[in-house]
């Protein structure tokens, strides 16, 4: 530490005698500090935050974004807004909310059958491992509905949400224990377990309090309801909670704010809240042993199911020496427990000290159990000065605590006097303070309510921003301003506006615990982390319909979306799977339709699925709402929703009608001779199915069968159009042709689909590398722009290995893994400027590469077949 912290000054001294340097020499820095009235001070600290182009934070944070029901990302020391996270609330860039997927994740938050789509966010929680931060998982809590919302860190989404089912409000939560067991969550407003009336008069008896240890399986990242547990606990308003680590560990520790019990009633004469629920000089913490309790949960002589949902009462945690009580200073806002796990800090917002309690004095008041008294429910009180290790005088309105990696060391905010104060919890001694910003509540310090905390900085979570900002009406922004501790004295750095809520309280870890996926195993389903039941790789692009249920299997890939067009009918659900076949990183695309209120974020890899009833008739563009190439505008295609029960008179009839003789023979003639092309396709097809002897497979065969069934249909229609022509309708003779075109491209698709099919059956083997190759090429998303035996928006692959001499496999692998450096090549270009498109790096593995090889050596071995 010592190194570091002499290695970080003198990077600082450079700094600010380079800044002095410019400023002597009258440079340029010298002429904006004058224009903007800096001090060399100011650019010092400015040196601090600033991270040049490239150059990425330390550490990132987890802000809580209040009522936005959100989880705001940012770095530090730069203090840059990363990203949004939705977790209670609709979030529509990315989709959250608006696809099927996400919606499912969104929905577990429903209580008692209700949508609820807002939330509260309070107190993020990082997962650990022996009391340290270890960058898997991410949760919190929503007050207003109680609930917990868990978040993967490897691809910041929400993967889970689960609703209290006893709690009708949850302030205190989310905490982990020290190795991720389990996460508490603590009741705020007292209120009955069940979802019955109670009147408040029956406040004592009837209404209740708790802590609700909800077990965590760390290893998948997700809350097993059926094996959690509430703790019931007395109507007193628990608050805040901390888990014990160390020599602590297995116990937690929640205080509470109304151990007086009132319930109010302004508007029948009795004082308010805030004058009854603070007349007692102490309230109380809460001490249990959640390893105990979680034990006797399993013993259903134990527990009551309440909703579904057990709860040890209150008798039970006492009868098992797994309940207390110790008076703490009055309405307390927060219960911090030092690294080692010894130490337990408390403040209480109407008092000026901070109370140090000792584990050491409590176990062994435990243990001994030397008690001053009972409650009123009978759970066992420890004596206060017995368990204090000492006080401190700190200031008006102490709250939070944030511990740094100094031993002793502690930063506590002054919600009154607006000032953060260093001090030391065993010395009790005051080291420094300095102003803030205004009001502070929460602080968030570097991994600074872990085990292994970083110091460094301490982010100060301002209510009040007042002056700091521009003015943006009344509303103002909340104020995160990020403070130097690495000193002796703190060096408040930087402001910064937070304009998304009230975020309460941020946690931060290193940036280099963090390992976030850059893109998914192609076709994957990021609520669930399995493969999409929707998957789709390039070439199986298809519209499936089953009555009036629809499903539509597309693709996106720059720059285009499979299908272009599609058409339904009035009143069909219709469910759309997306799949984005990029691989590069960032390559994110967007998907909606208009007037459907739908939208998915589709980033590498990734498939989504889109789901509405098309109840509106007309013509609705969709397109990729994520810019994503210079072809973007492009990006679209067109659903079309008809009614079944109209008759639509064909826009090409009302323009026949218009027509002069000699124009509709033309037409005529057009038509017939697009369907001869589209015959000698089909014919084409038909001579290699034969040749090839379709027959003898059974898959193929029954193809072949429902293809001419539709080509069966074109002599009756053929007979029609030439009947016509003979009467001189020419109008009529090209409607029938175009009903003819209608069969062919019906027999031609499936025609085509059973040639692939038999083309599969017939082909050489392919290796097993071959094998892996043509996957890759698959899941590569190369299929987008390269169909194998035809041009379609990139060349034809076939024969490729022949095309550049000698050292075409080596000219193809280093097109693969670097096509941006041949851009300039003569071939190349000729290509670009063809087909208008780059040939994107899709950063294949050189593994992946040699597999396309052998899977393009594979295709011309069978080019016959193509």
């Amino acid at each position: 530490m010592k190194r570091h912290f002499t290695k970080f000054s003198s990077v600082l001294l450079s700094v600010s005698l380079a800044a002095s340097g410019l400023v002597a020499s009258g440079g340029e820095l010298a002429e904006v500090m004058k224009k903007r009235g800096l001090s060399e001070l100011d650019v010092v600290r400015a040196a601090k935050t600033y991270n040049p182009s490239g150059v990425k934070d330390e550490f990132v944070v987890f802000s809580s974004a209040g009522q936005a029901g959100q989880v705001i990302v940012y770095g530090v020391p730069s203090m840059r807004i990363l990203k949004y996270i939705g977790v209670f609330t609709p979030e529509p860039w990315q989709g959250y909310g608006f696809d099927e997927e996400s919606k499912k994740v969104l929905r577990q938050g429903n209580i008692r059958g209700r949508e609820i789509n807002w939330g509260d966010t309070h107190h993020p929680a990082l997962s650990e491992i022996d009391g340290k931060y270890d960058g898997k998982w991410l949760a919190i809590n929503d007050k207003a509905n109680p609930r917990i919302a868990i978040i993967d860190l490897a691809d910041f989404e929400t993967k889970q949400i689960v609703v209290n089912p006893v709690f009708k409000s949850a302030h205190g939560g989310a905490f982990f224990t020290q190795n991720s067991d389990y996460i508490i969550e603590a009741c705020q407003y007292a209120a009955p377990f069940d979802n019955n009336y109670h009147p408040i008069e029956d406040y004592k008896e009837a209404y209740r309090g708790g802590v609700t240890m909800w077990k965590f399986d760390h290893k998948k990242g997700k809350i097993q309801e059926k094996e959690s547990f509430t703790i019931e606990m007395p109507p007193y308003m628990q608050d805040l909670s901390d888990s014990g680590k160390g020599v602590s560990d297995g116990w937690g520790f929640t205080n509470s704010v109304n151990t007086e019990m009132y319930t109010g009633g302004i508007e029948v004469g009795m004082p308010p809240n805030e004058a009854g629920m603070s007349r007692n000089d102490t309230d109380f913490l809460h001490v249990y042993n959640w390893r105990k309790l979680g034990e006797l949960a399993k013993d259903p002589k134990n527990v009551k199911i309440i909703n579904d949902h057990k709860v040890i009462p209150m008798e039970i945690a006492v009868k098992n020496n797994a309940l207390f009580l110790i008076p703490e200073p009055k309405s307390p806002h927060g219960v911090d427990v030092s690294p080692d796990g010894e130490y337990i800090t408390v403040c209480g917002k109407l008092d000026t000290h901070a109370s140090v309690f000792k584990w050491s004095k409590i176990k062994k008041l435990i243990d001994s159990k030397e008690y001053a008294g009972k409650d009123p429910y009978g759970i066992p009180i420890l004596d206060m000065k017995k368990s204090l290790h000492g006080q401190a005088e700190l200031g008006l309105g102490p709250l939070h605590n944030q511990y740094s990696n100094v031993d002793g060391e502690i930063y506590t905010s002054l919600y009154v006097d607006s000032q953060i104060v260093k001090w030391n919890y065993k010395t009790l001694k005051v080291l420094d303070k300095v102003n803030v910003h205004y009001n502070v509540g929460h602080l968030c310090g570097m991994e600074g309510k872990s085990a292994d905390p970083q110091g460094k900085y301490i982010i100060s979570l301002n209510k009040l921003a007042i002056d700091r900002f521009q003015n943006v009406g009344p509303l103002h922004p909340q104020n995160h301003q990020l403070i130097d501790i690495s000193g002796k004295k703190m060096d408040l750095l930087v402001d910064m506006p937070l304009p998304l809520g009230e975020p309460h309280q941020a946690v931060a870890i290193r940036a280099e615990k963090l390992h976030g996926h850059v893109r998914y195993p192609m076709g994957t389903n990021s609520r669930t982390d399995s493969i999409h039941e929707g998957k789709t790789l390039a070439g199986q692009e298809r519209i499936e319909r089953d009555g009036n249920k629809v499903k539509i299997y597309a693709t996106v890939v720059r720059s285009h979306i499979n299908p272009e067009r599609i058409t339904v009918n009035k009143g069909d659900e219709v469910t759309m799977y997306l799949t984005n076949l990029e691989r590069a990183q960032d390559e994110a695309h967007g998907f909606t339709i208009g007037h459907y209120n739908v939208h998915a974020s589709l980033e590498p890899g990734k498939t989504a699925s889109i789901k509405f009833t098309a109840d509106i008739e007309g013509v609705f563009p969709y397109y990729c709402t994520e810019f994503c190439s210079a072809l973007h505008l492009e990006m679209m295609g067109y659903l079309m929703v008809k009614d079944p029960n109209k008759k639509y008179e064909s826009a090409q009839k009302m323009k026949m009608q218009t027509m002069t003789p000699a124009e509709l023979k033309a037409e005529y003639d057009k038509t017939v001779a697009t369907n001869a092309a589209t015959d000698a396709v089909i014919q084409s097809v038909v001579k290699f199915l034969k040749d090839n002897n379709f027959d003898k497979h059974k898959v193929v065969a029954d193809l072949v069968t429902d293809a001419f069934d539709q080509y069966g249909q074109i002599p009756a229609q053929k007979k029609l159009a030439d009947e016509a022509v003979k009467a001189g309708d020419l109008e009529k003779a090209i409607l029938f042709e175009n009903m003819i075109w209608q069969l062919m491209v019906k027999t031609a698709d499936v025609g085509i689909r059973a040639k692939d099919a038999l083309v599969r059956i017939i082909a050489t083997k392919q290796s097993a590398a071959a094998a892996n190759g043509e996957k890759a090429f698959g899941e590569g998303g190369c299929g987008g722009c390269h169909v194998i035996g035809k041009v379609s928006s990139g060349p034809d692959l076939t024969g490729v290995l022949e095309r550049h001499g000698k050292d075409s496999r080596k000219w193809v692998k280093d097109f693969i893994m670097n096509p941006e450096k041949m851009y300039e090549d003569p071939y190349v270009k000729g290509m670009i400027d063809y087909f208008n498109l780059k040939m994107p790096n899709q950063h294949m593995s050189e593994k992946e590469t040699e597999d396309i090889i052998e899977y393009l050596k594979w295709v011309d071995e069978n080019a016959n077949l193509f």
